[in-house]
């Protein structure tokens, strides 16, 4: 049997998506295919990082023991895990609400077919990130109404991308639309002035809680 790379596993509030401020299980896992310049997790994905490789029994284990009923598959990029779909299949028997948080360059439609679909919430990174070649647009389409496109931005020229992705797919239409800076890298209000400019319906802008609460740099939090 597989086995996944678990880097860490712990209980908290929701920081960003649409169950900001719920409690959840997190799952976090080691690995990522992407390297964008903003990202805060690094530690979870060099070569070297330290993790324990967890079956689907040994995960759905470790949530139980919780007793909070919502699980946050996270990473690093958790869709490139062995046996994901098995862990999430193996959740969703049990009752959990399960979200995904990946990072738009996976495909998703083998996850979204499942017989129990998870939540997606998704990232379109942008030029800022360096790593806007990499996003699969075909995604957007597996989204629903219970999904989320987040687009983390850096800069104008982050949000002026992020506008043109937004029209371009009628995502607003689609799925929830987050908006959210770069931790330290811009003011809110600076998001809010470009939403109102745009006059942006249906785009939600959400700071990350988590960095609020306590130290940006806390792990297991």
């Amino acid at each position: 049997m597989n086995r996944l790379k678990l880097a860490e596993s712990f209980v908290s509030i929701n920081g960003e998506g649409q169950y900001a401020g719920e409690l959840s299980v997190f799952l976090r896992f080691s690995g990522c295919n992407l390297h964008c310049s903003f990202c805060d997790t690094a530690w979870a994905n060099t070569a070297d990082a330290s993790y324990e490789e967890k079956t689907v029994e040994e995960l759905v284990q470790i949530v139980q023991e919780t007793h909070i009923r919502s699980v946050t598959m996270t990473g690093g990029e958790p869709l490139i895990q062995p046996d994901m779909d098995q862990l999430i299949i193996a959740l969703g028997a049990l009752g959990y609400r399960v979200e995904i948080e990946t990072n738009g360059s996976v495909p998703i439609k083998p996850f979204t077919t499942l017989a129990f679909r998870p939540i997606i919430t998704m990232d379109y990174k942008l030029p800022k990130s360096g790593m806007e070649e990499h996003m699969l647009k075909e995604n957007f389409y597996c989204l629903n109404k219970k999904d989320t496109v987040k687009f983390v931005v850096g800069d104008k020229s982050d949000m002026e991308r992020a506008y043109t992705v937004i029209r371009e797919h009628a995502l607003t239409a689609r799925c929830n639309v987050f908006f959210s800076p770069v931790f330290g890298s811009m003011e809110p209000a600076e998001i809010v002035d470009f939403m109102k400019e745009r006059k942006m319906n249906g785009v939600r802008l959400q700071l990350q809680l988590h960095k609020y609460i306590w130290d940006p740099q806390t792990r297991g939090v």
